[in-house]
């Protein structure tokens, strides 16, 4: 009997050690395939590309400030929430989308006054700061979608209210677009460039290795800050002229291909 046990545990260990030096071997080979895989090839090439794309933007981004000074804070914030809902209205009423009207600041400050103190046998107390009243400022940024009538808002916001209104940038709805465009004419530039390269040295391009771009950036062309100061609210200013301008984004990529 003991012989048989022994026997039967010598085959089972067996068996074990057959499976355990399988599954280190497969385990070896597969790391093999990989470490294969990953090694870079020798023979290669590299070439660089350029590219440009120019478009008219197609989206204006503006702000306007409304400030209101009163006694209490409250009779200040009442000030301002009239004057920014006209403007909404206004807005609203001229096409803008709401999703496109986003507040992007908005504070209440006390105000005070420096006032001397009256001199007393020879003696100047110096001044005093007094509390007049408390200042409520709302920032609010706006989209505008159709460029022509980017300046009549520019303008009629002024005439409803607005104490400043800056900022005026234009750019793209799909800011990518241009980029992407500027990239395939880079690659394809890169590409050309490989081709004439290949035939010069008598070799084959096999595949990519390696690809690098340094775009040039997306551009957003900066109008001049239109400022409508303390404007009426009884006559709109005259709104500016609007030039759009064109952009232009480029793109410069580094390609290496591996050659045969």
């Amino acid at each position: 009997m003991k012989e048989l046990f022994e026997s039967g545990v010598g085959r089972w260990a067996l068996i074990i050690l057959t499976v355990f030096i399988a599954v280190q071997s497969l385990s070896a080979f597969m790391g093999l395939r990989y470490i294969g895989a990953g090694v870079q090839p020798t023979n290669t090439i590299n070439v660089s590309g350029y590219g440009e794309a120019f478009g008219a933007a197609d989206i204006a981004t503006f702000s306007f400030s409304v400030t209101a000074e009163k006694s209490t804070v409250a009779a200040a914030q009442t000030e301002a929430t009239n004057k920014i809902n006209a403007i909404t209205k206004y807005l609203k009423g001229a096409g803008v989308a709401e999703k496109d009207i986003q507040t992007t600041d908005y504070s209440v400050n006390p105000q005070y006054d420096y006032v001397n103190q009256a001199c007393s046998g020879g003696y100047c107390p110096g001044g005093k700061q007094v509390l007049r009243g408390y200042q409520v400022r709302q920032t609010t940024s706006i989209k505008v979608r159709d460029l022509t009538v980017a300046g009549d808002l520019l303008a009629g916001v002024g005439g409803k209210g607005a104490t400043e209104v800056s900022g005026l940038n234009f750019t793209f709805d799909d800011p990518n677009k241009l980029q992407n465009d500027a990239r395939g004419k880079a690659i394809s530039d890169a590409k050309q460039k490989a081709d004439e390269l290949a035939k010069q040295l008598g070799v084959t391009l096999v595949r990519v290795v390696s690809f690098n771009e340094n775009g040039g950036g997306q551009p957003m062309y900066y109008a001049k800050a239109v400022g409508m100061g303390m404007a009426s609210t009884d006559s709109a200013p005259a709104a500016p002229e609007i030039s759009v301008g064109q952009n232009k984004v480029s793109s410069t990529v580094s390609v290496t291909y591996e050659i045969r």
